[in-house]
């Protein structure tokens, strides 16, 4: 019987277990638990133990309690050591093998989620010679409450302090800290583009991969304000002292409560929140987020780092479909001028989609506003830098989802369409597409080209991955409906 895997860290040894061929250690603490004095802190190191530290189970998340029926399937695990790492790794991998790194930030909407995921495991990415490392950090507002009197962006700082980790200990794993790409899905693809315009982040990934990105950025003023209603509905003051006064518990349940109104007020305005976003996530601090990551990326922030960068084509139809009855009575020029959809982008809008109905298309401008169109910036703004843009087009064939939905695209990247919950979303999804987009992530990790051709502002070229799969599918103009909303 093969002997359990043993890494020797520079803050003690680890011990994990053997999956066939993969090497897996899980919960490995990479800062202090945010607890106690910590609690509002910036992340703290480590200090070194002693003997051997079991790593066979996933460590506590950052996400308290059942978090309900979700597309992926992220548990929640208790305890406090709550900032940890996974790590993947291929059983045979020498100290020394320098073997390219992919790190993995989870989604969520900055308030939830868990790196505790079956659809996580890097055993697909082992196996082709990757080490992948899943990453935690703080959610929801003691990860990004901005507090008077403690550090902004906490969640963003524990991302920049597991990117840390792997810099200083990923040899000891078989990895090389100079062949790191950064990726994530939704908030976790807003996070990298986050850290490719963080100062604190500047050196620690080589590459970057950007999976359906929703950005963060919010303003210190909005910030200001949240904080505020989340204190005024805790019962404290809107301050460190205020905020450690409470359990987490309460501030959970606080946080909720004030964003129940934001959300009933933005009803009434869709063209705001859908402009300015939920007022809970990465704040412009002028620190650790200097200026809004478009504005940054402009400025050939992280020009020299290449990015992959994508969505589904349907993030959120499948939302939008839940109230048909109702969409299909509403004129749909009427409601994305409602929108706020200017008639002569409206016009250009309605002539470039290929949605009809009014599901599909409201559905379709809910992503393309959210999602699409901060891919097309993205690619924009970056000029002559690196960029390879994509589209995840496969629709799945169960009848409740019908379309290329929002994660249904994650098990593919990962090839890991085995995993609990794939089949509830994608039904028995197709072996070869999975192939190919793997085998493009895992090109790009150790070779810093996925495989097609970059885009240019001439042919505006993405690589579209469909069924049957095909890798000569690069289409022209690719994101050219999203364009009048750019």
């Amino acid at each position: 019987m093969d002997a359990a895997p043993l890494a020797h860290t520079s803050k003690g040894d680890v011990r994990g277990f053997r999956r066939g061929a993969t090497a897996v250690f899980l919960g490995i603490p990479f800062a202090r638990p945010p607890i106690g004095a910590l609690r509002f802190a910036a992340p703290v190191p480590l200090e070194p133990w002693g003997g051997e530290r079991d790593a066979t189970a996933y460590g506590p998340t950052a996400q308290r309690g059942d978090a309900g029926i979700t597309l992926i399937p992220e548990p929640s695990v208790p305890g406090d050591a709550t900032l940890n790492v996974n790590v993947f790794a291929p059983a045979d991998a020498a100290p020394d093998a320098d073997l390219p790194v992919l790190v993995w930030i989870h989604g969520g909407g900055f308030t939830s989620g868990s790196p505790a995921s079956r659809w996580y495991d890097g055993d697909a990415f082992a196996r082709d010679g990757i080490i992948t490392v899943v990453i935690s950090y703080r959610i929801g507002f003691d990860g990004f409450g901005l507090i008077d009197g403690a550090p902004a962006n906490r969640g963003l700082r524990d991302q920049i302090a597991a990117l840390e980790w792997v810099r200083d200990e990923i040899r000891a794993f078989g990895g090389d800290p100079a062949r790191v790409t950064v990726a994530g899905q939704s908030a976790g693809g807003g996070s990298v583009l986050a850290l490719m315009t963080s100062p604190m982040a500047s050196g620690l990934f080589s590459a970057a991969m950007a999976v359906s990105p929703a950005i963060g950025a919010v303003s210190r003023q909005a910030a200001g304000a949240f904080a505020a209603r989340v204190a005024a509905r805790a019962g404290v003051r809107a301050d460190r002292a205020g905020f450690a006064s409470v359990p987490e518990e309460r501030i959970v349940a606080a946080q909720r409560s004030a964003l129940a109104p934001h959300l009933v007020r933005a009803r009434s305005s869709l063209a705001t929140l859908l402009d300015d976003g939920l007022p809970l996530g990465p704040v412009v601090d002028g620190d650790v987020l200097p200026r809004h990551p478009l504005d940054a990326l402009s400025d050939s922030a992280s020009s020299d780092v290449p990015l992959v960068i994508g969505s589904t084509d349907d993030e959120f139809t499948a939302l939008t479909a839940r109230f048909a009855g109702v969409l299909r009575l509403v004129p749909v020029p009427l409601a994305l001028a409602v929108l706020g959809l200017r008639r002569t982008r409206r016009r250009a809008y309605l002539d470039r989609t290929r949605r009809r109905g009014a599901v599909a298309v409201l559905g379709g401008f809910f992503t393309d506003r959210v999602i699409r169109s901060t891919v097309l910036k993205t690619a924009r703004v970056r000029g002559a830098a690196q960029t390879w843009l994509y589209r995840f087009a496969w629709a799945s064939p169960v009848p409740s989802i019908g379309v290329a939905c929002h994660c249904l695209d994650v098990p593919f990247w990962f090839d890991h369409l085995d995993a609990d919950g794939v089949a509830t979303i994608a039904g028995t999804p197709p072996a070869d597409l999975a192939a190919q987009m793997h085998g493009a992530a895992v090109s790009f990790a150790r070779d810093r080209d996925p495989g097609w051709p970059t885009w240019d502002a001439t042919a505006r070229r993405a690589r579209v991955f469909d069924a049957p799969a095909s890798a000569t599918a690069v289409e022209t103009d690719a994101y050219a409906e999203v364009a009048p909303l750019v």
